[in-house]
């Protein structure tokens, strides 16, 4: 019989196939190829982006020119813009404002065929330390509630360009689906004078049965209650509700324990596509950061949400993340 599993954080189901899950060899999911053509993010064709905001790079060399490890640029087609007054306001039922707000693309580094695994650890810490540097720019805007980083990589992804980046975007309210995790944190800190978080910690640590990989600062697992097979979390040992407050000490940690998951799961499935999205506090005030601890989920596309999923809110899991985890360690 499968089971049915609840997320104590968000209140969420799952129904996880323990009868008859699917082995890696199970999964038909489309592969990140590379075709290659003209690409607005690779050395010398700086002209094709906006102009640079922030960068990494080689000593003497001047911004929108090649010579850069890092490169920040505006998106081209932002779905929301730094410009102009927020304008909260009635339409009968309806709220609305002006679409308010940043989008910028971090290009993580020069080369258009390596993705995480293929980098040195120094070229991850580079981008993570600008991931912070971006951020911790963005909340100086008291219009921006919560700041947004997202990787799309590979077409099934979402990405609509080849070459490795990432986005952040500032948005002028909490999203709904944060504001949920943080308030069944909240409720759970409330209750228990605990984090979530930190308890779900100390029990997989424990357990050690949906553990990947471990290092001094993070934790890499399967969470318990998976919405997708296969879906990893990275998270601090140490509490912290902000993904900008890392130590000088705990980027490399990150940037080692994120290259080396990402690299085991690329050996079960070859050129997977995935989404792997940094959930942090609210900024400038807005939500509750008390019992809040920030995570990276990281969502392989090996399949689809389908009507279920959508009529429900459940999600079906066909690989328990107890075999996932055991596959993703031995890799």
């Amino acid at each position: 019989m499968s089971e049915l599993r609840r997320d104590p954080i968000c209140g969420r189901w799952v129904i996880v196939d323990t009868d008859h899950p699917n082995k890696p060899e199970d999964f038909e999911y489309e592969p990140h190829i590379i075709r290659g053509g003209a690409c607005p993010f690779c050395y010398g064709s700086e002209a094709m982006t906006p102009p640079e905001i922030e960068a990494i790079r080689q000593p003497g060399t001047q911004p929108n020119t090649p010579g850069w490890q890092v490169r920040v640029v505006a998106n081209k087609f932002p779905a929301l813009q730094v410009e102009g007054e927020l304008d909260r306001r009635g339409d009968g039922i309806y709220d609305l404002s002006n679409g308010v707000g940043a989008h910028e693309v971090l290009v993580e580094a020069p080369y258009h065929h390596k993705d995480i695994p293929d980098l040195l650890n120094s070229e991850i810490e580079n981008f993570i330390s600008m991931y912070c540097r971006r951020a911790s720019d963005l909340i100086k805007d008291k219009r921006f509630k919560y700041v947004l980083l997202f990787k799309n990589f590979g077409a099934a992804a979402g990405a609509s360009l080849e070459h490795p980046h990432t986005q952040i975007v500032a948005l002028p309210m909490v999203p709904k689906s944060v504001m949920e995790e943080i308030k069944g944190a909240h409720s759970y800190f409330e209750y228990r004078e605990r984090c979530v978080f930190c308890d779900i910690i100390k029990q997989e640590t424990q357990e050690k049965e949906r553990i990947i990989l471990e290092n001094k600062h993070f934790i890499s697992f399967c969470p318990y209650v998976s919405r997708f097979p296969f879906e990893i979390w990275i998270m601090p040992k140490k509490h912290s509700g902000y993904f900008i407050q890392m130590t000088p000490e705990e980027i490399p940690a990150l940037a080692s324990i994120l290259k080396e998951t990402i690299a085991k799961l690329k050996k079960i499935f070859v050129n997977v596509s995935y989404n792997f999205i940094v959930h942090t506090s609210p900024i400038n005030g807005d939500g509750f950061a008390e019992g809040y601890h920030w995570h990276i989920e990281f969502m392989p596309k090996l399949m689809r949400v389908a009507g279920f999923e959508w009529g429900t809110g459940f999600y079906i899991v066909p690989t328990p993340p107890e075999m996932a985890a055991k596959y993703l360690r031995e890799s």
